[in-house]
């Protein structure tokens, strides 16, 4: 949006602009305000994933993110030359232009406490998503699709981000 504001002029009875020493000195307006407030920022939905995604590995206790079936195909993609490794994997964010909601699903290691890792991994995803982005985090929604054993190989090793 542009703000086309006129500046101070005075004008003569004829229509016509007055001399430059007629004007109000130090009443110039240039583009419309606080320059914070000239444009309007959007957030995509995978950047709000990306970050949910990193702050929610952080937490100890998360072995990975998304289900099994999600992981297979990662770990297949993650293999193909120039495949990269999806960080917002298990992640999916509503974006609106002031608040965000979030769904994440984990697999938690064995013998942590699922509540604690939840609570934890709430905290973490909002603390960094509200910080990095400006919005509102109303929810954090996570779904515990899976135990990681100690006996079980992995699919795939999840790379701990640090």
């Amino acid at each position: 949006m542009t703000d086309m504001t006129e500046p101070d002029r005075t004008e003569t009875p004829a229509g016509e602009q007055g001399s430059p020493q007629t004007r109000k000195p130090g009443v110039t307006k240039r583009g419309g305000g606080d320059p914070a407030t000239r444009g309007r920022t959007t957030i995509a939905d995978g950047v709000v994933e990306k970050i949910a995604g990193l702050a929610a590995r952080d937490v100890l206790g998360v072995h990975a993110m998304g289900s099994g079936l999600s992981r297979t195909f990662g770990a297949v993609r993650d293999r193909v030359p120039g495949g990269s490794k999806s960080v917002s994997r298990g992640v999916k964010a509503e974006v609106g232009e002031l608040q965000t909601a979030l769904d994440l699903e984990i697999v938690v290691d064995y013998g942590v406490s699922i509540s604690d890792v939840a609570h934890a991994v709430r905290e973490n995803v909002i603390a960094a998503v509200e910080r990095m982005t400006g919005l509102e985090v109303v929810e954090v929604n996570i779904a515990v699709s899976d135990v990681k054993l100690p006996e079980e190989e992995d699919e795939e090793p999840e790379p701990r981000l640090v």
